[in-house]
């Protein structure tokens, strides 16, 4: 049960956290740094079953029985895409635990609890191949990270709590009706009642009864992802949660929108979802211009990085509906790129919070003189998100464009244009925050451990940026395993 352990790794490591609070307060920190860790172990079974067989879609794939009356099943499995994600999640997990370090001095004990709880669920929903137990895990994600906003975050942070919880939970219920309609028209058609992946996989519906069982899932998705108009939740969340918690959302809990699109709706709504590509495509070239727009707009840089998060998103978006393998491509690498570049800015604002207390780019200026390598850092990131060639973001925003142009060249040339605005704003962070005269008495720079996060997420979007192929190839063994339906046109 290798993918179980990895899952209950993660939950033991929480409430071994929650309980050394009584020791230590420090105690939590390490013990979650250390579960985060250790979990990465089973992984290295994937990699062996890679090294073997290649060929084989499910590197890992284990069922047990759970609610037999209804057929439900433990079933976790991963494939090349899901061990993508699942690294980029303890990666960023990781990364969320050291931008925590110092900044959560309060019920330290169950914040680990809660953190390394989310970042079960969300592995959780990475590997579950069985739907019921995908939502059961999906809404797993949810209360933790609730909790982690609504305790630790800033003025507003129940406000913006109760948002994310209430937008997220309707989506989810909308995901549980269509989750059971396709259970209930598959169990009248075969006289199985199952809520298997695989099986589910198999079953054709009328186009009537697909469209709209599909709308449940994808409204769930761009909910998540976040897609305009269904995007408010986001900045207000990430305005108000501590930093730990804004780099797990970036990074980790908006793919989770983007992998459902790609391992539920395509493959199980081929055709449903070709009918509905060109208005998605529009919706996805207005995320795109509109999150740029928003961010330019900003004073707060936390709110502004949330508004870029947005633009980014509506890539991913584009990647996933332009029906090429090129663009499916893109949007993995999307995903993968900007988890990392977000959750490298949203720790550097962590950082300045810490050090000025205030995120008012008003407030902010001439930091280069004071902060030359938090200053450094920083332009690096802000220059990895515009796009700059030779980081991860490159890659994936030139290979959505390129495989959404041969489909749909108007949407594509509208959300190109995006690119320009990101240039504007990220120009307009660098200029306002590093340059100009200084505004704020001088302050400590980077420690060892910031520098040791800033260099490793480095490292990461360099690797991705000059050395593609192998992300690539790993998540091509998802894009192949798409029904004949979703093919390039």
């Amino acid at each position: 049960m290798i993918l179980t352990s990895l899952i209950l790794i993660l939950l033991v490591g929480g409430i071994v956290a929650w309980a050394s609070e009584s020791f230590s307060q420090n105690a939590p920190k390490w013990v979650a740094a250390l579960s985060l860790i250790i979990a990465v172990y089973p992984l290295h079974f994937a990699f062996i079953q890679l090294a073997e067989n290649n060929t084989q879609t499910w590197l890992i794939n284990e069922i047990s029985a759970w609610i037999p009356r209804f057929n439900i099943t433990f079933h976790f499995a991963i494939d090349g895409l899901s061990l993508l994600l699942i690294l980029l999640t303890l990666s960023m997990g990781l990364i969320a635990v050291m931008s925590a370090w110092k900044e959560i001095q309060y019920r330290t004990g169950f914040f680990y609890f809660n953190l390394l709880w989310s970042l079960a669920g969300v592995i959780g929903v990475f590997c579950a191949l069985d739907l019921f137990l995908f939502f059961v895990l999906w809404e797993v994600m949810l209360v933790p990270m609730y909790l982690l906003v609504a305790i630790w975050g800033y003025e507003n942070r129940r406000y913006a709590a109760m948002k994310f919880f209430i937008f997220t939970q309707a989506g989810g219920l909308l995901m549980l009706l269509s989750i059971c309609t396709l259970a209930l028209l598959h169990y009248q058609q075969s006289g199985v009642l199952t809520f298997d992946y695989i099986d589910l996989l198999q079953h054709q519906l009328n186009p009537t009864a697909a469209l709209w069982v599909m709308l449940g899932f994808f409204i769930a998705f761009i909910i998540k992802l976040p897609i305009v108009p269904f995007h408010n939740w986001l900045p207000d969340a990430h305005t108000q949660a501590p930093t730990a918690v804004s780099v797990i959302l970036a990074a980790v809990l908006l793919k989770t929108g983007g992998y459902g699109l790609i391992r539920f709706v395509l493959p199980l709504f081929p055709d449903a979802s070709m009918s509905i590509a060109p208005m998605v495509m529009g919706l996805a070239g207005i995320t795109v211009i509109y999150g740029a727009v928003m961010a330019y707009a900003q004073q707060d840089l936390k709110r502004l990085i949330a508004y870029t998060s947005i633009s980014h998103m509506g890539f991913v978006l584009l990647g996933c509906y332009a029906m090429t393998q090129q663009a499916w491509q893109g949007a993995v690498m999307q995903m993968l790129a900007h988890g990392v570049s977000a959750a490298a800015l949203f720790a550097l604002v962590g950082a300045i919070q810490y050090r000025y207390h205030t995120r008012d780019l008003n407030e902010l200026g001439g930091l280069w003189q004071v902060l030359p390598k938090l200053s450094a850092v920083g332009l690096f990131f802000v220059i990895a998100s515009l796009g700059m060639p030779g980081l991860g973001n490159f890659v994936a925003e030139f290979l959505i464009l390129v495989g959404s142009f041969a489909t749909y060249p108007i949407f594509t040339i509208i959300a190109s244009s995006g690119l320009i605005l990101a240039a504007v704003y990220s120009l307009a962070i660098a200029q306002k925050t590093f340059f100009g005269p200084l505004k704020l008495d001088s302050a400590v720079d980077l420690d060892r451990r910031e520098v040791l996060m800033m260099l490793s997420m480095a490292i990461l979007l360099i690797g991705m940026g000059l050395h593609p192929q192998p992300l690539i190839d790993l998540a091509q063994q998802t894009l192949n395993q798409f029904p004949i339906g979703v093919t390039s046109k």
